[in-house]
């Protein structure tokens, strides 16, 4: 038997680790950071294997925080802004991620997403038209 992970292209996400809602004090951890982590902890327990997990500091969205980007060589990126770091969405972005992965062009259609990510999209960008085995 086949493993998901070798059908389909890791999909990168990557959390803006300095993410802080409006207003939010700089004295108190980012919120980011919070959604990193919690991301983390949720793929620990082996949800979307076809995804690989990575913090950035700033992703340029601010005053949409918290963001996330999924990527993948052929694939359409996408960011996603006013997210709740908490377990829910973690879980829910994860479960986008495996979408984005399992998906030929990465499309991700809003009604088929969990429901964390139906709203909040910031970006949806084509993918790369250069070679990707160059």
């Amino acid at each position: 038997m086949t493993s998901s992970a070798s059908l389909f292209p890791i999909t990168e996400v990557i959390v803006c680790t300095t993410c802080r809602p409006p207003g939010a004090s700089r004295e108190l951890p980012p919120a980011g950071a919070a959604l990193f982590e919690a991301v983390q902890a949720v793929q620990e327990r082996g949800i979307a294997p076809t995804v690989r997990v990575r913090g950035m500091a700033c992703l340029s969205s601010c005053g949409r925080a918290c963001s996330v980007a999924f990527q993948a060589p052929g694939k359409h990126t996408y960011l996603f802004g006013d997210l709740v770091p908490d377990a829910e969405t973690a879980e829910h972005v994860l479960l986008c991620a495996d979408m984005h992965a399992a998906a030929v062009d990465g499309n991700l259609l809003r009604n088929e997403r969990p429901a964390r990510l139906r709203s909040g999209i910031l970006a949806r960008l084509p993918p790369s038209l250069q070679p990707t085995d160059a």
